[in-house]
This record gives structure tokens, sequence and C-alpha cells, in this order.
């Protein structure tokens, strides 16, 4: 979490937040109906260090109650902790955004995809093809289509 999500108790209530609301909305989903939104790590390591690997671990079980009490049928992983939690995926971000992968989370078949943080995409604000923004707006159509 960032500063103000962090003080706050807020996920994604910041300027990255904000991004991530304008991208949903731009897709048409409805924020209040369609979607739930949560952070994999639930404080912000001292000094806004990386999240360890123990911390993760730590954190995985409140994640797993909310998917178990949400129940989604798609989850998105904004950022490479995310990815890291719920996927185990070992490339890095930019290998493997935008790919489905279907796995059993919580006792039922899911789709996720790993998609650029917006606050990656804060500090990345081209909108030329093949940049971050752009990728993610082809990502963010696919989440749209799977969702239909």
């Amino acid at each position: 979490p960032g500063a103000t999500e962090d003080a706050l108790g807020v996920p994604f209530c910041g300027r990255a937040g904000k991004l991530l609301d304008d991208i949903l909305r731009a897709v048409d989903f409805d924020l209040e109906r369609d979607v739930y939104i949560t952070n994999v790590v639930k404080r912000r390591p001292p000094d806004n260090r990386d999240p360890t690997s123990t911390e993760l671990d730590y954190y995985t079980p409140w994640l797993m109650n909310e998917v178990r009490v949400v129940d989604p049928q798609i989850i998105l992983c904004f950022g490479r902790f995310a990815m890291k939690m719920l996927l185990d995926e070992k490339r890095g971000i930019t290998k493997v955004r935008g790919q489905w992968y279907q796995r059993e989370v919580e006792g039922r078949e899911r789709w996720l995809m790993p998609l650029f943080h917006p606050a990656y995409l804060l500090r990345n604000p081209s909108k030329e093809a093949g940049k971050p923004k752009s990728l993610t707006w082809v990502d963010i159509q696919a989440v749209r289509a799977k969702f239909d």
C-alpha cells in the first residue's frame, strides 16, 4: 500500500487508485457492482521497501478469505506482488501481463490476469503503442470481454 492507503486503511485510494478507477470505468465496469479492490499486502512495509516472502506468506490467509467471501470469477493481479502471491509466477510482469491463467483458488477454477500496477503507469505516462499504458488498455479490454 501507498502512504495514503496505509494511513486510511483503504486500498487504492491515492493517485494510483484514481487511475485504476478510471481504467475500469473506461471499459464500463460499475465500481460498486462489478469490482472488489483489495491489496495483497495489508500494511506498508517499513521505509516503503518491497514486502518479503515472509510478509507475503503472512497476508495470504487474509487474501484467500477475501476471495472465498467475494467469490470472483476473474482476479486481476495488479503488479508483481499480487502476481507472485496468486500465480507464483517467476517471470517478470512485463513478460506475462495480459495473459490469462486458469487456476484453482479457494476451491474454484478462476481466471487470473497479471497487469501493470497503476503506480507503474503513473511513472510511465506515455500512451504510445507498445508502452505500458497502451498495453494496459489492450489488457483491460480483454478483461471486459472475458467478463461479458
